[in-house]
This record gives C-alpha cells, structure tokens and sequence, in this order.
C-alpha cells in the first residue's frame, strides 16, 4: 500500500521591518563631533600625540635652538634630512601637524572642563545624599544602643563630624567629606588649559633669536645682528628690549683624564652689559644654568666654538680682509671644525675659501691630520682657495657658513698653517693664518607669558597633589527608638576611592559617638 499523500500548511516568518534607520543631518553629525572632540578619552588621546609629537623635537636638532647643528646633521645624514625636514622634523613646534594637534587639544579641553567644573561647582552647593534605607549594606557598617534619646545622638553626631558637610531629616545625618579631590581636578584641568592659553600667547607677543658672538666682539639687540630671528605674529623690530653686551672673555675646561677625556667640564662667559642705553654698565658671569636677564629678555648661552682669524692681502700688498671667521664643529668631542672665509673686496676676482681647522692637530696612524684634544694647544687650518664670482651681489640670500661655487674656479689646497704662517696664492694675494679666538653660541629668548606659565605649571601640580591625596568619602548616622525603648543607633561609611584607610577613621567616629550618648 502507498501511504497516505499528506500536505502541510507553510508557517509564515513574522513580518520585519527592513525600513533603512534615519539618517544624520549635518547639525545631528556636528552635534556627534563635537560630544566626540569633547569627551574625556579623546583629550587624552591629544595629550598622548602632543607628548609622542615633542619626541622628534628631542632627539634631533631644531633650528630655533641651533641651525649649526641642523647643518651638521644634513652633512652628516644628507639623504635623510630633507625627508625629515618635509616633515618639519627640524622645526617641530612650529610644525603645521603640532599646531593642529596643539589647537584640538585646547578646544577639546575647553569643552570637557568647562562643564565639569560648572557640575561640580553645583555638585559643592547641593545637600550631601540622603541616608540609604538599608546602612548594613555600606562596605563599613556598626550598630549600637543608647538610652539618650535620637534627638540628643544627632546632635552629638553633628558634634563629632566635624570637616563634615552635614545635612540630615528628623531621624538621619548625612555628612560627605573630600570634594577637594574633584576640586583638584578640576583645577588641574583649568591649569592645563590657562598653560596652553599662556604658551600660545607666548608665541604671539615674544620672540626668539640665535647669534655667534666672537671672545672681544659685542651685540646689540637689533634685527640685522641676529644670525636666525623667530619673532611672534604681534612682534616688530620696535618691540626688541634695547639691551646690549660685549663679550669680555671666554673660559672652556675640559677633562683631561679618563673614560671623559675631551668632554667639557665648564664654559663661561664674562660679560659687561646694558639693559637700556640710559643704565649703568654691569657684569655678568654666563654659564650654561645661568642666563643673563637683561630688559625682560633671557639671554642663554648654547655652546661654544672657534673662529681662526685670517689676513688677506692683495698683489699690491693691501689688506682686504682681517677678521676672525667662525668655524662650525663637525664633531664636539676634540672640536674639528669647518667653516667658510669669503673675501669679496679684491680684483679682478674674489676670493672664497672652505676650511678645515683643528684645535690640538695631530696625525693618525694612517697619516691623516686629526684633532686629539678639543682644547687649542697645537692648532693648525687646512684651506681649500677658489676664485670667481661669490654671489653676493645676486639678490639671493647666502649662508655664511656655505660656499657656492658654481662660478668660482679651485686654486688649490694650502699647506697646514700654524698661527703666524702663510700662504701665497696665484695672482699674488696672500693668506695669512694670524691666530684664534673663542666664541659663543647664545639665544635671546623673550616672552612675557613667563609668569603665566609659571603659575599655571605650579596650580596643575597642586591640583594633582589634591587629585592623588584626598580621600571623598560619606558617613551617615540613624537613630531610631527601638521596640525595648532605647535608642538604636545605625552608622554606615563610604570610601569613594575604596581606601581602606577610611575604616579606621569610621570606626574610630563610631566609638566616639558612642562614648559620647553613654556618658550622658
């Protein structure tokens, strides 16, 4: 027999709504990116970026600290400094990407403090919280029995909570103690945000500027004597402090023995300044720690190098050029260093030189001339000649530490010259090696913003000090009479942070209410 043909009726699925959600308008996703930019966990995410930003910035050399240095590392790497200069690696804070990351920052601290501090001030203002039903529950509870009478235990409570803020109904006190917590946090919010409104006005209304001042030369705090200027969008040339300086004499100490051989133990500066044109002349010892304040400026010296000085006469024995020429290290450990002498006051061409001069020269075991101390006890300049046309007159900017010799034509090397000696050149010109004197590297640094800062720094460590040490906690007490007619006395206790600190303290509060109402 074939069984029997069956049919089932199909169960439908329940009806879905497939309908697409709505979408977004422009003010729904402005109103998203805003509580985003503004929510504590992407300010600390910008804090992180500003911090992993400022890496770069100490670890390679930054041109508003020393553009010799920015110049020794394009010699030393010259294939991978310009990426990092496109990237504005040697100009850090000033970089558009640091600023962008700088102005979230503040904007998105803007918006997450202001509320909070405005939340917290109402939180300061409002009653403690009412007493829970069920104290028992709280993580420190006690119990305890009295003949005084509720009324007489709450005033005795009120008695012994003192620091408490106290609030209570007819059978309750509630007291809460530790809003300086909150209280420094949010002050260190404040203080984060008043030190970033301080350093952005600082690089509005000061400036800063860099210079090599020769051991015998002086400065004067105008534009065309500085060799790098960074003023401020509201700076101009008359808003520069009218101080000046001469540079009296120059001490570098070195180590002589051990692992730190050639290492600098000392520099120093005498110096005889000016604050204003109209004060006394005064002196000064600069160091490295020590700076010069000199008409609201800072004056502070960098580091330190030599600058050979060179005669040039001419075919008919006139001299042409005699001044010291600074010679940028290419290494700090025994003072080798490089520099450029250019010489534009001869006919029928100029004359330009690249050298090479060590302070304690000496040959190596390949023969090669080396500097074995940075100190200046057997120095010796190597020079390169070339003659032509300098560019100077071009109307394009030069570096005075670079040589451009497109339209100049070599000469030939010199010998090694040793203070006093010479050397002929073709066409009847000479070079002569006359000695060698100290100079200094030093940065002006202006910014009124310098107390702001100053109390700002101070106010976020005191707020982190209150944030890190104070304890919020609440208490409350409660009394009943109970069914034999003596008074039952309920105490519970809250450690916002969970301290466990905070027991000893609730408890010894409990027993002294309790030896209070006894002895009554």
């Amino acid at each position: 027999m074939t069984p029997p043909r069956t049919s089932a009726t199909p169960r439908l699925a329940p009806a879905v709504n497939l309908a697409a959600p709505a979408r977004l308008s422009p003010l729904g996703w402005a109103r998203w990116a805003w509580r985003t930019l503004t929510s504590m966990r992407t300010a600390l995410i910008l804090l992180f970026l500003l911090a992993m930003g400022a890496i770069p910035g100490s670890m390679l050399p930054q041109r508003v600290v020393s553009t010799e240095q920015v110049q020794n590392y394009y010699g030393d790497h010259p294939d991978l400094a310009p990426w990092l200069d496109r990237f504005y690696l040697f100009d850090v804070y000033s970089s558009p990407w640091y600023a962008a990351i700088y102005l979230l920052l503040f904007v998105s601290l803007t918006g997450c403090v202001l509320p909070r501090a405005a939340a917290h001030y109402r939180a300061m203002r409002a009653r403690p919280p009412r007493t829970p039903r069920n104290l028992g529950r709280m993580p420190y509870s006690a119990t305890f029995s009295t003949r005084a009478s509720p009324e007489q235990v709450l005033a005795q409570a009120r008695t012994v909570l003192t620091g408490y803020r106290i609030d209570g109904d007819g059978e309750s006190v509630a007291a809460e103690k530790g809003y300086l917590r909150e209280s420094g946090n949010v002050v260190f919010h404040l203080a984060l945000l008043a030190l970033l409104v301080s350093l952005a006005a600082g690089s509005f209304v000061g400036y800063r500027g860099n210079m090599l001042v020769v051991e015998g030369d002086g400065f004067a705090n105008t534009l065309p004597s500085y060799d790098a200027f960074y003023p401020g969008s509201a700076v101009d040339a008359g808003d520069l402090e009218p101080f000046s300086f001469t540079l009296e004499e120059f001490q570098a100490d070195f180590i002589e023995d051990g692992n730190l051989t050639g290492q600098a133990a000392s520099f120093a500066a005498e110096l005889t300044y000016r604050a204003s044109p109209e004060s006394p002349e005064r002196d000064h010892r600069l160091e490295v720690n020590r700076p010069l304040s000199a008409g609201g400026a800072q004056i502070y010296l960098l580091g330190h190098g030599y600058a050979p000085t060179f005669r040039v006469t001419g075919p008919d024995g006139d001299v042409v050029f005699d001044q010291p020429v600074p010679f940028i290290p290419r290494e700090e450990r025994n003072f080798t260093s490089d520099g450029v002498v250019k010489v534009p006051d001869t006919a029928p061409e100029q004359l330009g030189f690249t050298g090479v001069f060590l302070p304690s020269a000496t040959e190596n075991a390949q023969g090669e001339l080396v500097s074995e101390f940075p100190e200046p006890r057997k120095p010796v300049v190597t020079l390169t000649g070339f003659t032509g046309d300098l560019g100077l007159n071009s109307g394009a900017s030069q570096s005075v530490y670079q040589l451009d010799t497109e339209d100049m034509k070599e000469i030939g090397d010199s010998p090694r010259l040793s203070p006093g000696d010479s050397w002929e050149l073709p066409g009847g010109s000479t070079v002569t090696f006359t000695g060698v004197s100290d100079y200094i590297s030093m940065q002006v640094n202006s910014d009124p913003t310098r107390v702001p800062v100053l109390l700002s720094a101070s106010t976020i460590v005191l707020g982190l000090l209150a944030t890190l040490f104070v304890r919020p906690r609440r208490l409350w007490i409660r009394a009943r009479t109970g069914e034999d007619g003596r008074t039952v006395v309920q105490v519970g206790g809250l450690d916002k942070t969970g301290n466990v600190g905070s027991t000893t303290e609730f408890h010894r509060l409990s027993l002294r209410l309790r030896d209070r109402v006894r002895t009554r």
